[in-house]
Formats: structure tokens, C-alpha cells, sequence
């Protein structure tokens, strides 16, 4: 069971995945240290994740394979399954494809 700390009175030494990659840092395959928790109204918490930074590792350098790989997969999430079109931005998963094709009676191709 991990320890759960009020919003903004977490100890020194822990953080979040976003704080250690500010940092530089990645948690590294360590296990979670604790959690802090956000009261909201009418729902539950918002719960963040912490990690301890002296645990935690550098972050692994982007190589270029890795860039090229990443600039493919993001590509493929731009090009529309119906018109084979580069949309210009990511393709929602709730339409499947570009707006155009999804809503023809507007006429938006271009």
C-alpha cells in the first residue's frame, strides 16, 4: 500500500512522472513511493503518482531511428483510410477519418 499525501504536501525527494522529466529523469522500472490526491467536487480525486528521485534514471537520448520511427507513426495517424489524403492533423478516433469524408455534404475537400 502506498502513502497518499494531501495536494502540494508531498515530502522532498519524490515527484511525478512529468516533474522527473523536467528533470531530465525517467522512473526507471521502480516502483510507485506514493500518491498525492487533488479533492474535486462532485467526482473523485485526481490522483498523481510519485516516484522517488533518487531512484530514478536519464531519460534515453532520441536516436535517429527512433526519430524516423516516431515521424512514420505520426504520419499514419495523419492519412485518412477513405481518400488516402494527409489530413493535416491527427485523424479523431471517433470518426475513423478526415472531416471531408466523414461530413461530405459540407464539401470541404480542397
Amino acid at each position: 500500500m502506498t502513502t497518499v499525501y494531501r495536494w502540494r504536501l508531498a515530502p522532498e525527494g519524490l515527484a511525478t512522472r512529468r516533474q522527473l522529466r523536467a528533470l531530465g529523469l525517467r522512473p526507471g522500472g521502480q516502483d510507485v513511493a506514493g500518491q498525492v490526491e487533488r479533492p474535486r467536487r462532485r467526482r473523485g480525486p485526481l490522483v498523481a503518482y510519485l516516484y522517488r528521485i533518487d531512484l530514478a534514471r536519464p531519460i534515453r537520448p532520441m536516436t535517429a531511428r527512433r526519430a524516423a520511427a516516431l515521424a512514420k507513426a505520426n504520419a499514419a495517424r495523419r492519412r485518412c483510410p477513405a481518400c488516402r489524403r494527409d489530413a493535416g492533423y491527427v485523424i479523431p478516433a471517433s470518426l475513423g477519418m478526415c472531416t471531408p469524408c466523414a461530413y461530405p455534404e459540407s464539401d470541404q475537400h480542397a
